[in-house]
């Protein structure tokens, strides 16, 4: 990222600045700020910037007027703007004035810099200055699928072989594991990769928004509309719509969504006519959508429209010859950010990395490394540079309890909810979570055991279970 130009930061709370700022830097970004919208538009005529973000309520000018006045200068540049309270009105006229994305807080650090990276990532829709543009055929940021493990390479020789296609692809896996690089790597293999990549993510949109931006809206359609919106989906033309954290897509949107990939058109809101649509779908999520059906928080019948290909990332964990390989990469990466020299990351250091749990995945580790980069003093990663919460990536205990010929199902049962409790220290929400049922159940049990009398052997135990209900 350090061949970016810095991002500028408009916005007249301290507090804010601050938090913005530590946030993009955290992410290896280079930052700049404004505490108004004059001084904003001073920096803007001796500095190229990368992207702005503006606060909506920026003094000296307002917010919009920030947008205006830098689109009049600069047509290409990305501005995000960021509101308090936020309105579908005032989002649709941000929008409208040509804001490449609108943020309402609260939002996540992980929000905020998916935003950014598809504000200046071609890949995405977004534009960046004439000296920071990338070729198409580049991965998104400066990033690239790194791997080794035989499981993901054959994800991605799945990934090519259905690429030029135009089936619906779903992408699963945990947070961090390169779930979007996944997408730009079918949309490059596609058979259209010079078309628009059009990104979306379902969870950072108020829900009155989100169909406005997937399918537009015509002019007076409703109150804000001020002129014609085209959706994500006219903007995507031949190219790719990618749905990120579809799980988190409105039930109602989401019969909309699928009557869309049925029928192949949508309907502009306020539209009197259906528009036919060419763009292929990738849709992302974080948790397994399959569940979310049974729970009732996901369409069945999407669900099924949507896994027409199915492509699902081991965590990094189950990667661990990928561990070392992407380690050295983001070693190299940052060393030539920081303008560092790092020659070797320590033998042991290395083992910790390998055997790590690494819970998020990618992300955790690049951001690791970035961190050991920073700290270092010498040409060598040490341990201590590392900063690995080693007590925290401890395996869970395991409860291990006899088994003798003569007890019942029931009885095995008790014993082992016992046992457990006693390892937790009567700890009831850490033993339900080691016996994987939920609280509520672990409560019933033991009133049961209660009512029909425990083991002699449990007998302090179940004392110690008498005195927390008598608490609560």
């Amino acid at each position: 990222m350090s061949e970016l130009s810095p991002i500028l930061i408009v916005d007249d709370q301290p507090d804010n600045r601050k938090e913005l700022t530590q946030s993009l830097e955290g992410a290896g970004f280079p930052v700049e700020s404004a505490s108004n919208g004059l001084q904003a538009l001073d920096k803007f005529r001796t500095t190229t910037y990368s992207v702005v973000i503006t606060n909506e309520q920026t003094p000296g000018i307002e917010g919009n007027d920030v947008l205006v006045s830098l689109k009049k200068k600069s047509p290409q540049i990305p501005v995000i703007v960021i509101a308090t309270n936020g309105t579908v009105h005032n989002a649709v006229e941000a929008m409208h004035a040509g804001a490449s994305d609108y943020l309402l807080r609260p939002f996540s650090v992980e929000t905020l810099e998916k935003t950014v990276k598809k504000a200046i990532s071609p890949l995405n829709g977004g534009k960046q200055s004439r000296n920071n543009r990338r070729s198409l055929d580049d991965p998104p940021i400066g990033k690239e699928i790194i791997t080794r493990n035989r499981k993901f390479q054959d994800i991605l020789s799945r990934a090519r072989s259905v690429a030029p296609s135009t089936a619906t692809v779903l992408i699963q896996g945990e947070s961090g594991t390169g779930k979007e690089l996944l997408a730009a790597y079918v949309h490059h293999h596609s058979r259209n990769p010079q078309a628009p990549y059009v990104a979306l993510n379902c969870a950072a949109l108020p829900d009155t928004l989100a169909e406005s931006e997937l399918f537009g809206h015509e002019k007076g359609s409703f109150t804000g509309a001020i002129g014609r919106k085209i959706g994500k989906f006219e903007l995507a033309k031949k190219g790719t719509v990618v749905l990120d954290e579809i799980s988190e897509m409105p039930l109602p949107l989401q019969a909309k969504l699928l009557r869309v990939l049925q029928e192949k058109e949508i309907d502009r809101i306020g539209g009197t006519r259906p528009i036919p649509i060419n763009a292929r779908v990738i849709a992302i999520s974080n948790i397994d959508l399959k569940t979310a059906v049974t729970e009732g928080k996901f369409r069945q019948d999407l669900y099924y429209r949507i896994n027409v290909i199915p492509l699902t990332l081991p965590p990094l964990r189950e990667r661990k010859e990928d561990i070392a390989l992407l380690a050295e990469y983001f070693l190299k990466n940052y060393c030539l950010a920081n303008q560092k020299t790092i020659n070797e990351i320590d033998e042991i250091a290395m083992k910790m990395l390998t055997n790590y749990s690494w819970k998020g995945n990618i992300r955790e580790l690049e951001n690791t490394i970035e961190r050991a980069v920073l700290i270092s003093e010498g040409g060598v990663i040490l341990p201590e540079h590392l900063l690995l919460d080693i007590a925290e990536n401890e395996p869970e205990p395991e409860v291990s309890i006899s088994v003798n010929a003569g007890y019942t199902v029931r009885e095995m049962e008790k014993k082992l909810i016992f046992r457990t409790l006693e390892d937790a220290n009567d700890n009831r929400t850490r033993a339900a979570e080691l016996l994987g049922i939920s609280v509520r159940t672990l409560r019933n049990k033991l009133r049961e055991y209660r009512e029909e009398g425990g083991l002699l052997i449990e007998k302090s135990v179940v004392q110690g279970i008498d005195k927390n209900f008598a608490a609560r």
